[in-house]
């Protein structure tokens, strides 16, 4: 169920974002044809219907390729500081937290927005492997900056 609302809301963002640039091409003056006009020339001719379905193909895989688990080696228990302060750099913050788990959400709106309110990265331990859970692109920023603070208390200790 989660894949298809996750379909579903991409399928809806790249639609508002074609309708948007639409009306900024007619509002410009770069497009002769009304709003009416473009959307009958889009689902009347082979080029609208392909990127029609072009579109919503996207959408459909979008949550496979779009959601990934990433691991940093590490401990949640010894590491929690710089986990949180790997997430709060990169613009999350600590929703909840139980023995197993931690849970970040997007701290600002347009973050969330940005993100079609899937912006929820669960952090868990797997035998030496810190593991996040999420959309892509935040995971990939926070993977790095987690990565980052790791290699920074490595060599920390090597100066002790």
């Amino acid at each position: 169920m989660r894949y298809l609302i996750r379909s579903i809301k991409f399928l809806v963002a790249l639609f508002v974002i074609y309708l948007a640039a639409v009306w900024i091409m007619i509002e410009a003056g770069a497009s002769m044809l009304t709003m009416r006009e473009t959307l009958q020339v889009l689902v009347h001719t082979t080029r609208g219907i392909v990127l029609i379905v072009a579109i919503v193909v996207w959408a459909a895989v979008y949550p496979m390729i779009g959601f990934v688990s990433r691991r940093v080696e590490g401990d949640m228990t010894e590491d929690r500081e710089r986990i949180i302060a790997a997430f709060i750099s990169a613009g999350y913050v600590l929703r909840s937290e139980d023995g197993e788990q931690m849970r970040f959400r997007a701290a600002g709106l347009f973050h969330k927005l940005r993100l079609l309110f899937e912006d929820e990265i669960t952090v868990s331990q797997y035998g030496q492997w810190i593991v996040l859970d999420g959309i892509r692109r935040s995971v990939a920023d926070v993977q790095m900056r987690l990565r980052t603070g790791l290699n920074n208390r490595s060599d920390e200790d090597k100066d002790k």
